[in-house]
């Protein structure tokens, strides 16, 4: 029996060509686009926000690394730096990024699970022994926290001998898109906002080459938001930051040169490319023409790429070595500043040793093997990225005049509007899946019946008990009445309108545990209740 041709039974039709947002692709393009593009390194920076881009210097090559221990973890750095990670990205676990002690009832069964643990000062001076911190770049996937783990690194350079001057690194700090997106909030929005702009003022002065905050659309894209959508909410909430550092006070062209901005790169290569330079050039003008920043430093978007882990599946786990390597080049060809490659086994659990070298090694190749470093920009003039771009600035730009009318993105996100809308696209997107209208290789289309084992990095029962009794030393060997002083002190001020860096860091200093610290600032601010979404 002969195989069916095209016109057979087997044929299956094609869906209309769209992105992987659902933006309608022409079989050609003819026109250039309307938007402008300019020179690459100036307003309104389309291209890429440095002349000559990679030519001058590689993105930084940063593997998001944590688990069980900060023992542990250190050795996972010490490896990475030695294959040639140039910059430190670290995972938390989910008791740290919610601001518990390991020893809290509450959180039993999670410490170190999906990151590093870290109680107390003692657990960063582990975390970061023999990295030298006036060389190695520290990037924090902390947000409700935030302030309390930077003053740890911060603390550590003093150990160290290095002037905080030379430290340099970033915190993510963006708690508008945890109530969005995310879940690891602590504080109602308000209060959190006011600990956000207590960090840029402080560091502004203090620790000026440190990145304040890297607002983000990872996660709101990995919720289930178009490219549109996660352009949009990521610069409200950006907007929502730079308002809120101008009522506390701080000048725009203080602030906005040390914000950052975090996004997905999806398995859409060009749809990706087209999002970047359209998000560079809606954050130059609000900059320009809604802040009035004449520092060309504060119209820059700066943004670390993470790959998207939405896009990694548990079936035929090779296919995402492939995944991966297509969304970094839409990162690069984006031009990012940072780039994180996840792993090919990320979808069954933490990446093994191996897999995290092969996803290191997948940048690596891009970056000295494929040529896409060679020229700023190297997809501007074709037609298609042109059109693409211009149509995800004016779905953006839609979004964002939304958000505005609803009061901004703190009121947008307290109605529930936010998170309705993610929700809602999140939901689209599963349906054509499970309708076969968006293929997944391995999942919906071309199964196989029989798979491999693949190994899986498992962190070790005892872990949890290590930290605990680590803990319990910290708690025995430390001057409790200093602890609390500072506590008290604490409390003093976050009661009333003084910086709370000050105090937190005194307490950081005093041995004064995570869960302490956040348990004292609970009590004048509050924990928050998200909506009810429907």
């Amino acid at each position: 029996m002969s195989a069916p041709g095209p016109g057979g039974a087997a044929a299956r039709a094609r869906p209309p060509a769209e992105t992987l947002s659902g933006i309608p692709v022409e079989p050609v393009y003819r026109e250039p686009g309307k938007g402008p593009l300019g020179e690459p390194g100036r307003f309104p920076f389309t291209r890429g926000i440095y002349p000559t881009m990679y030519r001058g210097r590689l993105w930084t090559m940063r593997q998001y690394a944590g688990f069980g221990t900060p023992a542990e973890s250190n050795r996972r750095y010490r490896y990475l730096l030695e294959q040639g990670q140039t910059g430190l990205s670290v995972a938390f676990d989910l008791p740290t990024q919610m601001g518990f002690d390991s020893d809290d009832p509450a959180v039993a069964g999670e410490v170190g699970k999906v990151g590093v643990a870290i109680d107390s000062l003692a657990d960063m001076e582990i975390l970061l022994e023999g990295l030298p911190l006036d060389r190695v770049t520290v990037s924090m996937t902390i947000n409700a926290p935030a302030a309390i783990l930077l003053l740890m690194v911060l603390a550590v350079a003093e150990q160290q001998g290095v002037p905080w001057d030379r430290v340099s690194g970033t915190i993510q700090n963006d708690i508008l898109k945890e109530y969005a997106a995310r879940g690891t909030y602590i504080f109602p929005p308000r209060p959190s906002m006011r600990l956000i702009t207590d960090t840029f003022g402080w560091c502004a002065t203090h620790v000026p080459a440190w990145n304040t905050i890297s607002i983000s659309g990872y996660h709101i894209r990995e919720a289930g938001s178009t490219a549109a959508q996660e352009v949009a909410f990521t610069l409200a909430n950006g907007i929502a930051y730079v308002e809120a550092a101008l009522a506390a006070g701080l000048g725009v062209d203080q602030v906005s040169p040390r914000l950052s901005f975090f996004f997905n790169a999806q398995i859409d290569l060009f749809e990706e490319v087209a999002k970047f330079r359209a998000a560079r050039r809606m954050w130059a003008r609000i900059m320009r023409d809604r802040f009035g920043a004449t520092d060309p430093r504060s119209q820059m978007l700066r943004f670390h790429t993470q790959t998207a882990g939405s896009s990694l599946t548990a079936q035929q786990v090779d296919n995402n070595v492939v995944r991966v390597a297509i969304e970094a080049m839409a990162a690069v060809m984006g031009g990012t500043q940072s780039l994180h490659t996840n792993s090919r086994d990320e979808a069954l659990g933490l990446p093994t040793e191996a897999s995290a070298r092969l996803a290191l090694r997948t940048q690596q190749v891009l970056a000295y093997e494929t040529g896409v470093v060679n020229t700023a920009d190297p997809l501007a003039g074709s037609y298609f990225v042109e059109a693409l771009t211009d149509r995800l600035e004016q779905e953006a730009q839609r979004y964002l005049d939304e958000v505005d009318r609803r009061g901004g993105a703190v009121a947008a996100i307290e109605s529930g509007y936010v998170q309705k809308e993610i929700q809602d696209a999140a939901w689209r997107y599963q349906q054509q899946v499970e309708r076969g209208e968006k293929i997944q290789v391995g999942v919906n289309r071309f199964q196989a019946e029989e798979q491999e084992p693949v190994p899986v990095a498992v962190v070790d029962a005892q872990a949890e008990t290590v930290q605990r009794q680590s803990l319990a030393r910290v708690r025995d060997a430390r001057d409790a009445a200093r602890v609390a002083a500072a506590l008290a002190r604490l409390a003093e001020v976050a009661a009333g309108e003084g910086n709370l860096l000050p105090p937190l860091l005194d307490a950081v200093r005093a041995y004064a545990t995570l869960g302490e610290m956040v348990g004292t600032l609970k009590k004048p601010f509050g924990q928050y209740r998200p909506p009810v979404v429907l």
